[in-house]
């Protein structure tokens, strides 16, 4: 049996974990696209101008702070959860100790949660939003280094 055989199998705890918590970031991922849509018609603030239709009655405006609020913390998860799912795949090839993946997943759903939390839903004064952010950046690094560390080539 090869070693991705043994380590890409729901047998393996880590693996559970990365597709369970990956799963929930996906999902927090499409849920931010009703929370913009949400804002949108809420504020009056069509994506597009032939969209204006949908806010009836309500002042149109081209942009909102709420509405932009919303999209940067869309954005944030564009740019952070999909180099986390190639770090954390890297990760699990390097046969970790099935508590400390877990643990490392755990960690990053629920940084990347609050942060969209107190970014986008409950705006919570700095540092809050910045220590969420960080602690995603640093388990994507540390499994980053790991792999490379494990599989160095150079």
């Amino acid at each position: 049996m090869s070693i991705i055989s043994r380590l890409v199998t729901f047998d393996n705890p880590a693996f559970n974990g990365y597709v369970t918590y990956g799963s929930v970031l996906v999902l927090k991922m499409m849920l931010m696209a009703p929370l913009t849509s949400r804002q949108r018609h809420k504020l009056g603030v069509p994506i597009s101008p032939e969209d204006a239709f949908l806010s009836k009655g309500k002042e149109i405006c081209k942009s909102h702070e709420d509405v932009e609020r919303v999209r940067r913390a869309h954005l944030n998860d564009l740019e952070n959860i999909p180099i986390f799912f190639l770090a954390g795949f890297a990760y699990l090839l390097t046969d970790p100790d099935p508590t400390t993946a877990l643990n490392l997943f755990r960690a990053y759903t629920l940084a990347r949660c609050l942060h969209t939390f107190v970014y986008a839903v409950v705006v919570v004064p700095q540092p809050a939003r910045g220590l969420a952010w960080a602690t995603g950046f640093f388990i994507t690094g540390y499994m980053a280094v790991k792999a490379i560390c494990h599989f160095k080539t150079f």
